[in-house]
């Protein structure tokens, strides 16, 4: 089984890169984040002619997110349990004993303003989500673009980016709380302290990817049973170096058996 999580920065955009991966990687589940289109405009067709069903809930310009599966899963959900509920930033899709949530976590903007005070409210009101909704007994994978670089190793200078709203004590403790609640990162129980292995680069910095300038801000997060069974997990930075393509790569995990 595998599981792979994409920062798509307009689903449209990227079709010529997300339709080919689907069809050479062959995931189960596909998760895209800032989707940027509004539902009655998603490119579902493309999605579906490579027999993946797919639900999502965006809006035009900005935030969005999709999930795309070879299954029809029994239940589908979006939002937060409490208002805003932001249902482009979060979707829940359940598949027999699997339940798999795909996040967007606000960016934040600067510390200074109230953009960033929403994300660390929202990383809290994530936490009190899962507590509300599951138990961590279940098989439950968390992934997306979380817009938080969790240690040193993973940006590429740390003592400069220091106190961005991506990596700064704040945001780690907020994130940590997330993660406490009976999370495992499956990346890193693969690569334990691997250094220079991102997921975004900057479109503002010259050459970032070949000079290997990036940040890891996109997670897989599970609870312990399917994190035990885990086989592996990859950044995928060939999405990174296409063709006009997103400032995120694709990262995806792999698991023993089926659903």
């Amino acid at each position: 089984m595998k599981i792979a999580t994409y920062n798509v920065n307009s689903i449209r955009s990227r079709l010529h890169i997300v339709l080919p991966w689907l069809q050479n990687n062959q995931p189960d589940i596909f998760c895209m984040q800032e989707t940027k289109v509004e539902d009655a405009k998603f490119p579902a067709a493309g999605f579906e002619a490579l027999g993946y069903m797919v639900t999502f809930r965006g809006n035009k310009q900005y935030n969005g997110v999709a999930i795309a599966s070879r299954e029809k899963p029994q239940k589908v959900v979006f939002g937060l349990c409490d208002e805003p509920s932001d249902p482009d930033r979060l979707a829940q899709a359940q598949f027999g004993d699997w339940i798999i949530l795909n996040a967007y976590v606000p960016q934040g903007q600067e510390v200074d303003k109230p953009q960033f005070a929403y994300k660390l409210a929202w990383l809290g009101r994530l936490k009190k989500y899962l507590q509300k909704n599951f138990t961590t007994d279940q098989k439950i994978i968390l992934c997306g673009d979380f817009n938080v670089a969790p240690q040193s190793i993973d940006v590429h200078d740390p003592k400069r980016i220091y106190g961005h709203v991506s990596f700064n004590p704040d945001v780690w403790k907020a994130y940590e709380d997330v993660v406490s609640w009976g999370l495992t990162d499956i990346f890193r129980r693969h690569h334990p302290d691997e250094p220079g292995q991102y997921t975004f680069f900057d479109y503002r910095v010259r050459d970032s990817v070949r000079r290997n300038l990036g940040w890891r801000v996109d997670h897989i997060l599970a609870t312990e049973k399917p994190a035990v069974t885990s086989a592996g997990c990859t950044i995928d930075r060939a999405t990174r170096l296409a063709e006009k393509p997103s400032d995120h790569a694709v990262i995806y995990a792999d698991w023993e058996g089926t659903f």
